[in-house]
C-alpha cells in the first residue's frame, strides 16, 4: 500500500509538473505575441520617421536607406528571439544614427510632425521595452524549472528545451520639445 501511495504521488507531480510546463510555454508564447506586436508598431511608425526626416535632410540620402533597409530586414525576420534579435539591433542603431542627425536641423526638430512621430515612436518603445520584460520574465522562471531538480526530469524527458532571452536596446529616448519661433 505504501509503494503505490509512494508511486501515486510520483505520477500525480509528474502530471502537474508537466501541466505547468505547458502552461508555461504558453505564457511565453502569448508574451512573445505582445512583444511582436510592438515591434510591428514600431516598424509602421519608421516610414513616416524618414519621411518627414527626408523633407529636412534630403542630403542625409545614406542614413534614410540604411533605415529602411534596416525596417526591411526586420520585417522579414520570422520565429522567436534570435531570428528578431540581430535585425532589430541593426534597425536600433540605424534610428539612433537618423536621431542623431536630425539634431543638426533645428527646424526639423521644431516639426510638430517629427516631434509627434518621435513622441509616438518613444512611446512605442517603452511599450516594447515593457513586454521584452514581461517575456524575458516569464522566460527567466520557465528556464529556472527547465534547470531545478526535480523538475528538470520532467523537462528531459517531454523535451521541454531552455528557450532564449531577447535583449535589445531602446532606439529612441525622450527629447526636450524645442519652442516654436515663428
Amino acid at each position: 500500500m505504501v509503494i503505490l501511495g509512494v508511486l501515486a504521488g510520483v505520477v500525480i507531480w509528474a502530471l502537474v509538473s508537466f501541466n505547468r510546463f505547458v502552461a508555461q510555454r504558453q505564457v511565453i508564447e502569448n508574451s512573445w505575441a505582445n512583444v511582436e506586436t510592438e515591434l510591428t508598431r514600431r516598424h509602421h511608425l519608421i516610414p513616416n520617421l524618414v519621411e518627414t526626416v527626408r523633407g529636412y535632410a534630403s542630403h542625409e540620402a545614406d542614413t534614410l536607406r540604411n533605415v529602411i533597409e534596416a525596417r526591411t530586414g526586420a520585417l522579414g525576420a520570422v520565429g522567436g528571439p534570435g531570428a528578431h534579435q540581430g535585425v532589430e539591433n541593426v534597425l536600433t542603431a540605424g534610428l539612433r544614427h537618423l536621431f542623431a542627425v536630425s539634431e543638426a536641423y533645428p527646424e526639423l526638430q521644431a516639426s510638430e510632425r517629427f516631434l509627434d512621430l518621435h513622441n509616438e515612436l518613444v512611446t512605442t518603445e517603452d511599450r516594447l521595452q515593457a513586454a521584452r520584460r514581461l517575456f524575458n520574465g516569464n522566460v527567466r522562471e520557465y528556464n529556472r524549472r527547465v534547470e531545478s531538480i526535480p523538475s528538470n526530469l520532467i523537462a528531459k524527458l517531454a523535451r521541454f528545451p531552455k528557450r532564449d532571452y531577447f535583449e535589445i536596446e531602446p532606439s529612441a529616448t525622450a527629447v526636450p520639445r524645442v519652442p516654436r519661433t515663428d
